[in-house]
């Protein structure tokens, strides 16, 4: 953990730059400005808070709309005069609305996108979703579940019919995230051992 003392402040007259962005995702959401103070509150409770340069004070993201931005980490550049704090969104970080303050879409490139909708399943329970009838089972039957999509992907694999193959491709890979996000697991931490494995 850096020591908050050794950033520079004066730069920004008392306030440093901080850059939001999703954790999973990887897109900026936002751009917000912090003080001491908001900095030490942020790393506190874990949930960004900034200074505002319009209200003269102290801000959490979400305070108002519940859309809190939960920090995961926070690292400063170089010159240690910028932050870049990585957070969960608990909805959208522009007051706007959208997604983010660029008006962009939080979707994430690769698989990340179906990873974070599962993940949200998980934290925020959506009534009749298969997802959360899923999780809801428990491991065993997620495990389960896995298993036999791996099964009929074997199979389809032997025949030459590419439709019947990709949907069953899509199945498992989707019962093989929500695995994973079961497990208290995401893609990044699979892709961290294969990229050790392959240093």
């Amino acid at each position: 953990m850096f020591d908050i003392h050794s950033l520079d402040f004066s730069k920004g007259s008392g306030l440093i730059p901080c850059i939001v962005q999703d954790n999973i995702t990887l897109q900026i959401l936002m751009l917000g400005y912090m003080n001491q103070e908001a900095l030490q509150k942020s790393l506190a409770d874990k949930r960004l808070t900034f200074y505002s340069r319009s209200k003269q004070r102290l801000w959490t993201k979400g305070e108002t709309s519940g859309n809190y931005l939960t920090l995961i980490s926070i690292k400063h550049d170089c010159d240690k005069d910028t932050l870049l704090a990585r957070v969960s969104p608990a909805g959208p970080a522009c007051h706007t609305g959208a997604d983010t303050c660029f008006n962009e879409k939080n979707e994430a490139a690769g698989l990340e996108f179906l990873e974070t909708i599962i993940q949200n399943r998980k934290l925020k329970p959506k009534e009749g979703s298969y997802t959360n009838q899923l999780l809801n089972a428990g491991i065993n039957k997620v495990a389960q579940k896995v298993g036999e999509e791996a099964v009929e992907l074997v199979i389809e694999a032997k025949d030459n019919n590419a439709e019947l193959f990709l949907g069953e491709a899509a199945d498992l890979m989707y019962h093989y995230l929500v695995l994973l996000t079961a497990k208290g697991y995401s893609l990044q931490d699979v892709v961290k051992v294969l990229r050790q494995r392959h240093q």
